[in-house]
Parts: structure tokens; C-alpha cells; sequence
């Protein structure tokens, strides 16, 4: 066999498990959308939860209850879930906004924003949930 042939072969090769590994990191072929399973916690606007301003998120963003907020951890921003991205979260309706940051010492974690409702966010806990977004450009 002639030698660009194995080479083109062991191009095509390396691309296929490229591919295959980067769909296991939540893309999906064809679209600009990623999808990645993560812990979610929610979090309401008190000074005991957040900060003595609890009503102004990480960029400056005032929060109001009844909003689709979400606050993310670090390393999801490398990811390209920057500020203001759309997020649709599996089991919740509706897209949320990407307005948040968490601590530095969270890893591929959310925080929702349930407003006020301190019961609405003990009710819905700590659970694991599937997040869709499309990424920013950085």
C-alpha cells in the first residue's frame, strides 16, 4: 500500500476516536450545543445564603425573584457556560440565564435561583440534572 494511504488511514483513525472522545464530554455532532450532567443545589436571595447585598449576582446582575437564574461553578466557564448563556435544565421548564458565579471551590455544580422561597429550595435539595447550552465565544 502506497504510504499516504496508511497515512490518510491513520488521519481518518486518530479523527473517529477524537470525535468519539468528544462526545463523551456532552457534544453532539452537527450543532454547537453541549450537554453535561452536573449536582444541582438552588439558592435563594438572603444575606445569610450569599452576601449582605443578596440581590446582586457575581457580574452585577440584579436578581428578582421569579426569575430562571442560574449561578455556576468555575470550571463550567471553560466550558463556555459564560455569563448570560442559556441553559435548559431536564426536568425544569423553560431556559435559565447563566448570571452567577459559585466559589472557587465547586466543580461541576449549579446553584439555581428559587427567589425568596427558602422552602422551594430545601424542597428541591441536591440532585444530579442534565444542563443544554450552547457556548459562548470567549
Amino acid at each position: 500500500m502506497p504510504r499516504t494511504s496508511l497515512r490518510h488511514r491513520a488521519a481518518l483513525l486518530g479523527l473517529l476516536l477524537c470525535t468519539a472522545a468528544c462526545a463523551g464530554l456532552g457534544s453532539r455532532p452537527g450543532s454547537d450545543q453541549r450537554q453535561l450532567e452536573v449536582l444541582a443545589s438552588a439558592y435563594n436571595s438572603l444575606p445569610g445564603q450569599t452576601s449582605d447585598q443578596p440581590d446582586i449576582a457575581a457580574w452585577g446582575d440584579r436578581l428578582v425573584p421569579g426569575m430562571r437564574s442560574i449561578a455556576v461553578s468555575r470550571d463550567l466557564l471553560e466550558l463556555g457556560l459564560g455569563h448570560g448563556s442559556v441553559v435548559r435544565i431536564d426536568g425544569l421548564p423553560g431556559e435559565y440565564r447563566v448570571l452567577d458565579k459559585m466559589a472557587k471551590r465547586w466543580r461541576r455544580k449549579i446553584d439555581i435561583y428559587m427567589g425568596t422561597d427558602v422552602s422551594a429550595a430545601r424542597e428541591w435539595g441536591v440532585r444530579e440534572v442534565t444542563i443544554r447550552w450552547a457556548p459562548t465565544q470567549r
